[in-house]
This record gives structure tokens, sequence and C-alpha cells, in this order.
């Protein structure tokens, strides 16, 4: 049954791709969003259903082999929630006709690739659809047609390749030692010869390439022109969801559920984890571009994804895939906000802005929400997952990290309130009197992450018990 995840975007994207009338086509938009919200239903579902009572429909064609766990689950969710956020926005935001056909086609595409990514039962499958998501998001990111978006697209694609040469060798060398692919061969082997040049030699490779894929510092140069020049529904989509699967999700499941983590892999993701927490937060404080803000913000809070993971304990693990889960909500809000701001206004540039908080009530509103959660303010969602990130650092005993994140999180409450005050706060900036709020269409989804963000921060608890919990047994 979790195969109808891959086959039914897919059935969707085939058909609507055959020549039919143009009624048809009309109807691509709101069947594409019925299958995201098919998807989130599933999740909603699954804990209390049994799926494996079913037949699963891709079993009659090949065998390949699907897996659905607590971290699947919430991983699903977010690719559902941002995909169809992105799908909103770009109807909102990209012109009718062949261009949001064209997009709405490699939106498909690559949720088909992220979902195929959470649910895979070996590394080489993995690896396969982390490519397929790559390749949708070089062309994505180059739709734009803009010199500045086709660099971002080829700076992506050059170091996508570098990355993918040595995951590809790292899974070479995995087949050497252990005859197979899957993660339980992988896993037997790696522990019989954890001590191996070998298999040290693929962790580092993996280790590598996903942190190409994921924008962590030192290997960080792509992400802020890929989020910037690119256009808005491909910024959410890029921001919110792709560099997580294809990155920090691939090396979570592969560190935890294959490999189990060494001290010297430990002490490497803490160091790339807490430089990338630092120089994002630093390059987002001089930044007078909103989008290229919120860029090098990402940045610095996929650092806090990776120290946490590199810590290692079953706290630090919760707490990363925790704000994993938060960072794509809040973070989505943050650039629906800027399309808002764009639409309304024709720039990014905050040095143009001022004021339009009075002008834009919903989206200046929004975005002060999805700040103080980013900041790790209470009682929002990302004060629970910094909360849960810092105490498992400071038990553990790394003071020093813990007092980093905890620096780097005042840091980022100060960036945000410079972003607030150029373009949200004081008088109406002259020239923008008739500025007005860019439409219910973008008004939507920006309410909806925002009701989200607040109400995953009042129903910690709940989500703690139902959804994270089960994570320490998972990728202990």
């Amino acid at each position: 049954m979790p195969s109808l995840l891959i086959l039914l975007p897919l059935a969707v994207l085939v058909i609507f791709n055959l020549p039919l009338g143009m009624a048809m086509r009309r109807l691509y938009y709101w069947i594409v969003a019925t299958v995201l919200v098919a998807q989130g239903f599933f999740v909603a579902v699954t804990p209390f259903f049994d799926w494996k009572a079913l037949n699963d429909p891709l079993a009659m064609f090949f065998e390949y082999k699907l897996s659905i766990d607590a971290f699947s689950l919430i991983m699903l969710f977010i690719i559902a929630l941002v995909a169809s956020v992105s799908l909103q926005v770009a109807r909102y935001t990209i012109e009718p006709g062949r261009k949001t056909e064209g997009f709405i086609n490699l939106l498909l595409v690559t949720v088909i690739g992220m979902n195929a990514i959470v649910m895979a039962n070996g590394i080489f499958s993995l690896y396969v659809f982390v490519e397929v998501v790559a390749v949708s998001s070089f062309i994505l990111i180059a739709m734009n047609k803009s010199k500045f978006a086709m660099e971002g697209a080829f700076k992506y694609l050059i170091l996508s390749a570098v990355a993918s040469v040595m995951i590809l060798f790292a899974i070479a060398i995995l087949f050497f030692i252990s005859g197979d692919t899957s993660f339980s061969s992988v896993q037997s082997a790696a522990k019989v010869q954890a001590a191996s040049a070998y298999v040290k030699i693929a962790m580092m490779l993996l280790i590598a390439g996903l942190f190409i894929k994921s924008g962590i510092v030192p290997f960080h140069g792509w992400l802020p022109d890929a989020y910037t020049e690119s256009q808005a529904p491909v910024s959410v989509l890029l921001a919110g969801i792709v560099t997580k699967t294809v990155g920090v999700y691939a090396l979570i499941r592969l560190m935890y559920y294959v490999f189990g983590m060494s001290p010297a892999a430990q002490k490497i993701l803490m160091f790339a984890g807490a430089l990338s927490i630092v120089v994002g937060a630093l390059a987002a404080i001089t930044q007078k571009n909103f989008k290229k803000m919120l860029a090098y913000s990402s940045v610095s809070q996929m650092g806090y994804i990776i120290l946490a993971l590199g810590c290692g304990t079953t706290m630090a693990i919760i707490g990363a895939v925790f704000h994993l889960l938060n960072h794509a909500i809040f973070k989505s809000l943050l650039f629906v906000n800027s399309a808002s701001v764009e639409k309304s206004l024709g720039t990014v540039d905050m040095e143009k802005m001022g004021g339009l908080g009075q002008k834009m009530p919903v989206t200046g509103f929004t975005s002060v929400i999805a700040f103080l959660s980013t900041a790790g303010i209470p009682p929002l969602s990302g004060f629970w997952s910094k909360l849960i990130i810092i105490t498992a650092l400071w038990t553990a005993g790394n003071t020093g990290y813990a007092a980093l994140a905890l620096v780097s999180s005042i840091i980022t409450l100060g960036y945000f309130l410079s972003m607030q005050s150029m373009a949200f706060f004081g008088q109406v900036r002259n020239g923008l009197e008739d500025v007005k709020e860019s439409g219910m269409g973008l008004a939507i989804p920006q309410a909806i992450l925002a009701i989200v963000t607040i109400g995953i921060g009042l129903l910690f608890p709940v989500i703690y018990n139902l959804f994270l919990m089960p994570l320490g047994n998972i990728l202990r």
C-alpha cells in the first residue's frame, strides 16, 4: 500500500502529459492538490491502521520493498505540506499556461523522488531517487531563466555532481564488503568490519556527499543563489523540504540506521553543524535582500540539526528530527512571506520596504510568528526543538556547543528583528501608500503554516509521545 505514494503521483504525471483537451488540463492543479492532501491523510491515519494487511500493488510488477516507520511518516507529512504550499504559491505567482504545467510536472517528479527516498530500504535505491530529485531541482531553479538563476542552477549542478560521485564510490565500497546494498546487509557488514578502512572511507565519502546535498558549511556555496534567484514556489520547495530530504534525512537514516555513529564521525558532524550555525547566522546579519537573508538563515538552522545528530544521544536525535520538521514549516512560511511581498512590491530589497505591516497585515503577522519560532521563542514549535537540542548537548557534556547554540539563537532573533524593522515595522515608506495584501491565494497558505507552527508548539506533548518518542528506538 505505501507504494501508492509513488504510483499515484506517477500516474497523474503520465496521464496529464498525454494529448488531452484544455478542459482536462485545467484540472491539473486540483488533481495534484488532491493527491498531496491524500498523502497527508495517509500519514494521519497510518498510526491507527495496519497497511501491511493489504496487498502492495507495486509487488505485482517487480520486487521493490518499501517500509514506513515514525521517521518516514514525519517526512511524508512535511513533503505533502510543503509541496501543497509550493503548488498554491505557483498558482498565484507563475503566469498561467505551459509554465505552470511545467512547474507542476517537475513538482510531481520531485514529490515522487522524495517519497521514494523516505521509504527506501536500500542504499542504492535511496541514491537513485536522490538523483531524481536533484535533476528536477536543477530545472526548477533555472525556470526563472535569469542570469543569476542560471548561475545558481549551474553551481548546484556542479557541486551535486561531485557529491554524486562521492556517494556512488561509497556505495561501490559498501557493495564490495557486503555483497548487497540493502540497509540490513550493509548494516551487518559494517558492524562486523567496523574497524575496516573501507567502512571508514565509505562513511566519510557519504558524509561529505550528503553535506553538499544539504548545503552544510563549507559546502554551502550553491545554496544562497539557488534559494534567492529561483521563482517563489521553487524557493519554498527547496528550502522547505528538498535539501532536507536528499541531504539531512539520508544522513540521519544512514548514520544511525545503517552504520552506527563512530567517535570520529560525531566530531566531524558536531564541528560542521556548529560552523554552519555560526557562518549562516553571521552571513544573514549583513543581508539586505529578504530571500538571501532567509537562505543564510537556512544554513544556520540546518546546522542545529547536524549538531544534534553528531551529539548522538537519543534526546539529541529526537531534537534533530523535530527541528527538521519545525524548520521545514517556519522556513516555508518565511519564503511565502517573501513571495507575498515580492508580488505586491516587485522587489525583495528590504531597503525599499518599510511599514508593510500596516498595508499587509497577514504577511506581517505571520512573518512575526515564523521568525519568533526560528529564534526559539516559547511557546512556538521552534522553541521546543531548540530546547531539546540544547538540553541534549548540555547533558551529554558538550557545554561549549550548547552555549554556542543558545547564543546563535539570540543572533537569529537579532537579524530577524532587523528584518522586521526594515520591512514591516514603523511608518509606511514614501511610495508604498497604495500597497496592499497580495491576495487570498497567498494569505491562505501563510495563515495555515502559521497555525501549524503555533499548533505544534501548543500540542508538543502529544506530538512528542505519538511520533518523536518512537524515533529513540528506530534510530538509536
